[in-house]
């Protein structure tokens, strides 16, 4: 294992000192490892959290600021945010207007989230909705969730409530928004490498040279299928398509098309890929109303990309283009 560390176990903490030192926008409370907006609570503002293992940067802490999220609570590497550390982000970011938890669909995340949300409840009546992303098409039940894995929509998610929560909505709103944005995205993901968790110290699954792995989950979970190396035409039609074929994206206002790094993929592949979705999509009747593209929930140093598609209305298309000044997400401020 090659990795720019000290010891395995200060990973995290280490590297929220350096995150922290190097983005003014938020700060850290180190002793809990939450994520905080720099000018969190607002008053009378709906507040927007999220959190999970860490491993997944930018997600979540690259998405605390202006316009996203007002806290994140990372794990340790893969690891889901204990409850305590989701309930102190859930105290100290309520302004009285209520607080959103985004979950990501997997198993520790869903019931440590539930389990803050009834301790906070119960101790300081801050009213609380969660959402829970379940946007991948490649399996529905896997090695870490009941269900369809969050990924790709969990970031586009993110952007459009906290959009809707800056301009003023009220949670019902805001959690509204968010299940809309849920039900109309869908994702899935491919691997060339596994990824190597620094506590283990080897890669998480073998992977020969010559294959890949079709839907893999972003912790190296199994994917639907292990198959020969392709070109990257193949590779997006097989993402692409099994999209497609789950959901409706013809008509409307178009869509958002996100492609997505893994931690191990230049960025002038995934442009590669971008341009076989481009077009893959207009022969398919879909129009790409918004983009992008670039590494913004990953795997470690996984070697892959993942596709997500999210159908689009005038709303939605609004909430995205509006104001965002985070560490991963920054325009129109």
């Amino acid at each position: 294992m090659k990795k720019l560390i000290n010891a395995r176990e200060d990973v995290v903490a280490e590297s929220l000192r350096g995150f922290a030192a190097a983005h003014s926008e938020v700060r850290v409370d180190h002793s809990n490892k939450i994520i905080y907006r720099a000018e969190a609570p607002q008053a009378g503002k709906v507040a927007v959290i999220s959190g999970g293992g860490s491993g997944h940067e930018p997600l979540h802490g690259g998405f605390v600021g202006f316009g996203m999220l007002d806290a994140a609570c990372p794990g340790e590497v893969f690891t889901s945010p204990v409850p305590d550390q989701i309930l102190e982000a859930t105290k100290q970011v309520d302004a009285g207007a209520g607080v959103l938890h985004v979950i990501s669909n997997y198993t520790g995340d869903v019931m440590n989230f539930e389990m803050a949300a009834e301790f906070a409840a119960a101790e300081t009546g801050v009213e609380i909705a969660s959402v829970t992303t379940n946007d991948d098409v490649a399996v529905h039940d896997s090695t870490w969730t009941a269900g369809r894995r969050g990924v790709g929509v969990t970031v586009l998610l993110e952007k459009i409530a906290g959009a809707a929560a800056q301009s003023g909505r009220n949670l019902a709103e805001v959690a509204s928004v968010a299940q809309r944005v849920n039900e109309s995205g869908r994702s899935m993901g491919m691997a060339l490498t596994s990824c190597t968790v620094p506590a283990v110290g080897h890669p998480t699954f073998d992977l020969p040279d010559n294959y890949m792995e079709m839907g893999v989950g972003i912790h190296g979970e199994p994917g639907r299928s292990r198959l020969p190396l392709a070109p990257a035409k193949e590779i997006a039609a097989m993402l692409v398509e099994t999209i497609l074929a789950d959901l409706d994206f013809t008509g409307g206002d178009g869509v958002l098309a996100f492609v997505n790094g893994l931690g191990g993929t230049p960025l002038q592949e995934l442009y590669l890929m971008y341009n076989e979705v481009d077009q893959i999509l207009t022969k398919s009747g879909v129009t790409i109303a918004r983009s992008l593209v670039g590494s913004y929930i990953t795997s470690l140093d996984m070697a892959g990309c993942s596709v997500t598609l999210l159908k689009l209305d005038d709303e939605l298309l609004r909430l995205w283009d509006s104001p965002v000044r985070t560490p991963a997400l920054r325009w129109g401020v």
